[in-house]
C-alpha cells in the first residue's frame, strides 16, 4: 500500500475530543519510512486540519471539505467548485429552517451567516476554523465549494427532508451527528484526483472511516474498514471492520 486515507472525527478523534492521540504523529513518520503517504480524509477545512495535525503537517496529503478541495505540500492539487445559483437556493432553503444554521465553504474559509453569535464563536473559538461573517450572500467572492447545514436534530431528519429534491442536483451526506453536506464533489472524487495527481493507483490506497460521507471513499480505495460501531450501512460498505483505527495504522508501519 502507498496511500492510507482515514476520516478524522469519529475515526482518529473520539466525539467531543479537539486534540489527536500524539501516537498518530509517530504512526504517520513510521509510514511515511516505509514509502506510505498518510491522508487526512475529511469534512473539516484545510488550516483546521493543519492545526490539528501540526507535527506532521507538510508531511501528509490533505481532502478536506469532504472531498471538494485537495492540498499536498502547501499547493491546492484540485477543487470541484458548485454552480453558484445552485449554492443561492440551497442555502435561502436552510436558512429558512429554524433548526439550521449555514456555513459556505470556500477552499479555506468559512462563510457564515449567523442566526446566533453562539454559533459564530462555536465555530471560530472551539473548532478554530478561519471563519467570515457575511451580511448576505453576494459577499463571496470566491468558488463555494460546500454548503453545510449544522442542525438542532440528528442530521438523518434533516437529510429525510431534503435528500429528495437536492440528489438530483448534489451529493446530499451526514458528515457527523448533526450536520448534513451538500457538495458536488466527495471523498471519492477528492481520492481519485489524488491518485492521477501523485500517480498512486486506487489499488495501493486504504480508507478508514465510521460515517456515511466515508463510502465513496470505501469505493475507491483497493481495501477499506470501518469503525465498529458505525451504522450498518456503513460497515457493509467498508471491506472489514475495525475497533481502533491507530491499530490499521500501527499494522502498516
Amino acid at each position: 500500500m502507498r496511500l492510507i486515507a482515514s476520516d478524522v472525527d469519529g475515526t482518529l478523534l473520539p466525539p467531543e475530543t479537539q486534540q489527536l492521540n500524539p501516537e498518530i504523529f509517530t504512526l504517520i513518520d513510521r509510514l511515511a519510512a516505509r514509502g506510505i503517504l498518510f491522508c487526512a480524509a475529511s469534512g473539516r477545512q484545510y488550516s483546521n486540519l493543519r492545526r490539528l495535525f501540526a507535527p506532521v503537517a507538510d508531511k501528509i496529503l490533505y481532502c478536506c471539505e469532504n472531498g471538494a478541495v485537495v492540498y499536498y505540500k502547501g499547493r491546492l492539487l484540485a477543487k470541484t467548485p458548485l454552480p453558484r445559483p445552485l449554492c443561492e437556493q440551497l442555502t435561502g432553503q436552510l436558512l429558512a429552517e429554524p433548526g439550521c444554521e449555514v456555513v459556505l465553504s470556500g477552499a479555506d474559509t468559512a462563510y457564515l451567516l449567523p442566526k446566533s453569535e453562539a454559533f459564530l464563536r462555536h465555530m471560530r473559538d472551539d473548532l478554530g476554523n478561519h471563519t467570515v461573517k457575511i451580511a448576505q450572500f453576494g459577499d463571496i467572492q470566491e468558488d463555494i465549494l460546500k454548503v453545510s447545514a449544522s442542525c438542532d436534530k440528528p442530521a438523518a431528519a434533516y437529510e429525510a427532508l431534503f435528500a429528495p429534491v437536492w440528489n438530483r442536483h448534489l451529493n446530499v451526506a451526514i458528515s457527523g451527528r448533526q450536520w448534513l453536506d451538500f457538495t458536488l464533489a466527495h471523498k471519492g472524487t477528492a481520492l481519485s484526483q489524488a491518485s492521477a495527481a501523485l500517480a498512486i493507483p486506487a489499488r495501493e490506497m486504504v480508507a478508514l472511516g465510521d460515517n456515511f460521507n466515508d463510502i465513496p471513499m470505501f469505493r475507491f480505495a483497493g481495501y477499506s474498514y470501518a469503525m465498529a460501531n458505525a451504522a450498518p450501512a456503513v460497515r457493509a460498505a467498508a471491506c472489514a471492520p475495525c475497533a481502533d483505527a491507530l491499530a490499521v495504522l500501527r499494522g502498516f508501519c
